[in-house]
């Protein structure tokens, strides 16, 4: 079954809404440029209240941050993974102790050591000059679906409701992540397009399992 991250997470209410929409992973963005930034004490907040849902994976989102900073904010705010969003170096990656996973801006064309040994492997967001992630502008599908069929990654990049199931059929990635395509505004997650966005990946991936165990 695809997994389902919902990332930009600022809220209690929108977290406990996206684990009720049935997200599997979420994302908390700690890169102040974003309009999905929240604090360390922010998201230590919701986390209070969250830490006892324990099925869901919580994932930090750090762009150029240093080592020690990612540490620091994941032991605040008791987050499962690292997404490492900006220019870092595959040493910085593993000096996170397996617990920090790649973004990039377009499938590799070389791994080059950041392929993570857990899933997710990797990320794959869309190829935009300057911005590191949650543009709204999809990725390259077609590379991605070839690395898709080596590697555990996660796909982002202007994932919506509406595109989310075609996105599956083509790629099967390990996982998807959405951000700006289920929300009402910048930074402000919607219900309902959670839900839909949810429902639309858990039915294709009923069809691709049905297909491919021959019945």
């Amino acid at each position: 079954m695809t997994k389902i991250k919902i990332c930009g997470i600022k809220t209690v209410d929108e977290a406990l809404a996206a684990m009720d929409a049935g997200a599997d992973m979420l994302g908390f963005n700690f890169y102040p440029k974003s309009p999905r930034y929240i604090s360390v004490g922010q998201c230590r907040d919701i986390m209070s209240v969250m830490r006892k849902y324990g099925q869901i994976t919580y994932v930090g989102v750090f762009v150029n941050a240093s080592v020690a900073e990612i540490r620091a904010t994941m032991e605040t705010a008791a987050l499962t993974l690292a997404q490492l969003h900006g220019d870092e170096t595959s040493e910085m990656m593993r000096s996170l102790d397996g617990r920090a996973f790649k973004a990039f801006r377009g499938a590799p064309d070389r791994l080059n050591g950041f392929a993570r040994e857990e899933a997710p492997a990797l990320l794959v967001d869309a190829s935009v000059k300057g911005a590191y992630g949650g543009t709204g502008i999809t990725a390259d599908w077609k590379s991605t679906a070839e690395l898709a069929k080596h590697i555990p990654l996660l796909l982002a990049g202007g994932l919506t409701p509406e595109n989310v199931a075609d996105a599956v059929r083509q790629v099967r990635p390990w996982g998807v992540d959405v951000a700006s395509g289920v929300e009402s505004a910048p930074g402000v997650k919607d219900v309902q397009k959670m839900k839909a966005f949810v429902h639309a990946v858990r039915k294709e991936s009923k069809v691709f399992a049905k297909h491919s165990s021959g019945a």
